[in-house]
């Protein structure tokens, strides 16, 4: 079924983004993941948000490890620039990539398996280093790829299919990515598209590593009692710290918002965004508040989602080592080799 591409027709009256393409334009071939699986939700998430903020298909790398998660690039974004590494190397794939040519966008998707894993070292190292990526995780707890073993974010005492229960302590993601320097820290939950479409429409936006956890359910392994993984158990156990959208930069739009009251906020263009307060001890922009009220709320069974840490004004790899403005890969020779004299006086100041 890999073969098999989407019809190229497009309806004549699908809506076009400012730069000129339909939603359709930014699907890619048919997913071959088992039907109801969460990461389908995930690309179409990524197709919605990519569409809204009118970024062109060819200005996007995308880049994956192994897994069923990282199958997913090849149905989202057909036209974009796409490299499936091995597992667990997407990150310094990815690093190498950015630090080549700087102009593109940068998405990085893979799974529980291929970053809390074999991939857990190039994980935390993309992290410390503030890549400037998307770095997704489409986490459900399990290796859907080898019959459903425990993966590595599989919580303590969790059950699987079979009935097994899982005795080892989980590898928290979210916790490590702010822990290890992450600039801009997100969880989600593939079910909730609202939530979902507007964080990585932040996540884009942002100048440094930019990560999101999503937990998206394994409807063939990881989807029955017992899971925390599961569609049933993440809707029943989910605590939302916020509900937010995105909007690109124009003249500041304030409100003032009481904890546990919604306002109707009007926007540039029109439209009214609506704003509901949900916890108002909840701080975004302090990293250890943060992480203990996540651990506080784990302690409790619940899984926090929203928008956890926000640095905002970070400075990504290509500001910590002083790199060309023009991406390395569109330097010449005259650029490169600058001639004698100047490697002379280079090689005159380290005497």
């Amino acid at each position: 079924m890999t073969y098999i591409a989407k019809p190229r027709l497009h309806h004549p009256s699908l809506t076009r983004n400012k730069v000129g393409y339909t939603r359709r334009d930014y699907e890619g071939k048919v997913s071959t993941l088992c039907a109801g699986c969460g990461h389908d939700s995930v690309s179409a998430a990524i197709v919605q948000a990519c569409w809204e903020l009118d970024i062109e298909p060819h200005r996007v790398a995308k880049l994956s490890g192994i897994g069923c998660s990282s199958k997913t690039p090849d149905y989202f974004l057909g036209a974009s620039h796409g490299f499936n590494t091995v597992h667990g190397r997407m990150p310094s794939v990815l690093t190498g990539a950015n630090l080549a040519n700087r102009d593109l966008l940068y998405l990085g998707i893979s799974g529980d398996g291929d970053s809390a894993s074999i991939g857990l070292g190039q994980f935390a190292h993309a992290m410390r280093r503030n890549v400037n990526m998307v770095y997704i995780v489409e986490n459900n707890g399990v290796y859907g790829l080898t019959k459903g073993q425990f993966s590595a974010t599989a919580d303590k005492g969790s059950k699987s299919k079979k009935g097994v229960v899982n005795a080892d302590s989980p590898v928290d993601l979210v916790g490590l990515a702010m822990q290890l320097g992450a600039s801009f820290v997100a969880r989600s939950f593939s079910g909730d598209k609202a939530q979902l479409v507007p964080l990585i429409k932040a996540a884009i936006g942002h100048g440094g590593a930019a990560f999101i956890d999503v937990i998206s359910p394994c409807v063939t392994f990881n989807n029955h009692a017992g899971s925390t993984r599961s569609y049933d158990w993440v809707r029943e156990h989910n605590e939302a710290v916020s509900r937010i959208d995105f909007i690109t930069g124009r003249e500041a739009i304030t409100a003032t918002i009481a904890p546990g009251q919604t306002v109707e906020v009007e926007q540039h263009d029109g439209s009214v965004l609506r704003l509901h307060k949900l916890h108002a001890d909840y701080d975004p922009t302090d990293r250890v508040a943060a992480m203990a009220y996540m651990q506080a709320h784990a302690a409790r069974g619940e899984l926090v989602t929203g928008l956890l840490y926000l640095e905002g004004e970070a400075d990504d790899l290509h500001a910590a080592q002083h790199t060309s403005a023009r991406p390395l890969n569109s330097l010449d020779v005259a650029d490169l080799c600058p001639g004698a004299a100047v490697l002379e006086r280079i090689n005159a100041a380290l005497r």
